[in-house]
């Protein structure tokens, strides 16, 4: 890599720096730090969306699975786009959560259910949401290794450093700092995307995309056309519901995306932030499984070049192939953007949520907004420690998708129908909500090591996810029929 692309990557690196230390004067109370205030507009709630959204890993997975599974590893964000603009048009449960002024999912449990159902959600959610940032590190260093080559210690201390870089902003001014570096990454990001596309298609041609892939022989076999455009029989339809559940519940009950929908202004401007994020949505899984196609294709063609690397490996070392000296650094800067974006929304989230919804209603008592502000510091901390040591020493052969929707679904299998049927099914009772949440741990099964110890032999871990679901929701209808609430909450409809 020349001088020129690491200026690039020095100078971007410390201007999120500055800018995410100077937002801190605008830290008055709790909620600040948390929601902004609920002084999010439009286009800066977009943004910040699909910042976060569109991280590294983002980047990463999808590659992989264009790697894997050529186009019709597009229904992912396909699922994606249609489930978010359904959502968008209709409101569907994030209007009446907004309504609610809640800042959180758990704080939605305890109007809904009670501080039990409250502090029982919160666990669930931080465990599952705390395993799924695990791999965050690990993927970002497999990008950062294979661009500047650094052996097992040098990634390691870089790895450590862009973490502690991370930690000191987002410690520093909370949601408003994130939003405001969610928006400056995803400009970069964006950028970089774009000219990594232009330049596969300036390299290829873009009919020739498509005519090499399907003449490519490998090992002696052609890929047919099921095998390069068809999901259903490329992945199986379990594996295609799965990803219609996932893009569900990453819209309406994952924290990273329901905190910016209860962090806009206004009730009327949520359905728009959907309508306008699902587009983009389609976008950041589209745009990297195609980079992930072309760099499948660039090194089948040129395998004196590479023929040993995995295929999680394939996206960076094509792009630093193809682009041009100043471009890479562009574009490599904003993967970089792309890492921090997610990683400080996800540390800012747990947190908070930690500490509003665990260690608040465990305490009984009110604490005030500067003491909630150190708590969530604190755990910042603590959870960037974790990261670290999981991120870097976590050993998993599961693609990193079906990972993070395994550990997601720890949380979200019996999170989707409490919140569900507790909006919008006037008998959903405490009771069956503990029992629901309770019965989405059940998921955990689908963790690799977990099903490795036991004896699961699965080569598709989404049938654990879609069985945990229906479990839970069987548990949520049974506990609220058989242990009705005598006083049923405050939230009614």
């Amino acid at each position: 890599m020349s001088y020129v692309d690491l200026t690039i990557i020095a100078v971007y690196l410390l201007f999120i720096l500055l800018v995410g230390l100077n937002t801190r004067k605008y830290v008055e109370d709790f909620s600040s730090f948390m929601v902004a205030k609920r002084n999010v507009g439009l286009s800066l709630g977009v943004v910040t969306m699909l910042g976060t959204e569109l991280g590294l890993i983002t980047v990463m997975y999808n590659a992989q699975a264009g790697v894997t599974g050529f186009f019709a590893s597009f229904h992912i964000g396909l699922a994606a786009f249609v489930v978010t603009f359904l959502i968008g048009i209709t409101g569907f449960v994030i209007v009446e959560l907004r309504k609610l002024n809640v800042k959180s999912i758990p704080e939605y449990y305890n109007l809904r259910f009670g501080k039990n159902v409250r502090i029982i959600g919160a666990l669930l959610l931080c465990l599952g949401g705390i395993l799924n940032m695990g791999l965050f590190l690990k993927i970002g260093a497999v990008f950062i290794q294979s661009i500047f080559g650094f052996d097992d210690k040098s990634i390691t201390i870089i790895m450590a450093f862009l973490l502690v870089l991370v930690l000191v902003y987002t410690m520093s001014g909370g949601m408003i700092t994130v939003i405001i570096t969610d928006y400056i990454q995803y400009l970069v990001l964006s950028l970089g995307l774009l000219l990594s596309i232009f330049f596969s298609v300036k390299y290829f041609g873009w009919s020739n995309i498509f005519t090499l892939l399907e003449n490519l022989e490998i090992d002696n076999r052609m890929f047919s056309y099921d095998d390069i455009y068809n999901p259903i029989k490329n992945k199986g339809f379990s594996y295609i519901s799965w990803q219609v559940v996932l893009g569900f519940v990453s819209a309406v009950i994952w924290p990273t995306a329901i905190t910016r929908a209860l962090s806009i202004k206004n009730v009327n401007l949520v359905k728009k932030q959907y309508i306008w994020s699902s587009i983009s949505f389609l976008i950041r899984f589209i745009i990297p499984s195609f980079l992930g196609i072309c760099a499948f294709i660039y090194f089948s063609i040129n395998t004196d070049v590479l023929v040993h690397k995995t295929n999680l490996s394939l996206m960076p070392l094509y792009l630093l192939e193809i682009l041009p000296v100043g471009v890479l650094g562009i574009v490599v800067a904003g993967m970089l953007a792309a890492f921090m974006s997610t990683h400080d929304s996800y540390l800012l989230c747990w947190s908070t949520i930690i500490t509003n919804d665990i260690v608040e209603p465990f305490l009984g008592k009110k604490i005030s907004s500067q003491r909630k502000i150190f708590i969530t510091r604190l755990c910042i901390l603590l959870l960037g420690f974790y990261i670290f040591v999981w991120g870097m020493f976590y050993e998993g052969s599961d693609a990193i998708w079906d990972y993070l929707g395994i550990t997601g679904a720890i949380y979200f299998t019996g999170a989707i129908s409490v919140v569900v049927l507790g909006v919008y099914w006037k008998k959903a009772s405490s009771t069956g909500a503990i029992l629901s949440l309770l019965g989405g741990f059940s998921a955990i099964i689908g963790l690799e090591p977990i099903r490795n110890a036991i004896g699961i032999k699965l080569s598709n871990p989404s049938v654990i996810g879609l069985s945990s679901l229906m479990f839970t929701v069987i548990l949520m209808i049974l506990g609220s029929l058989l242990f009705p609430d005598i006083d049923k909450g405050v939230q009614k409809t």
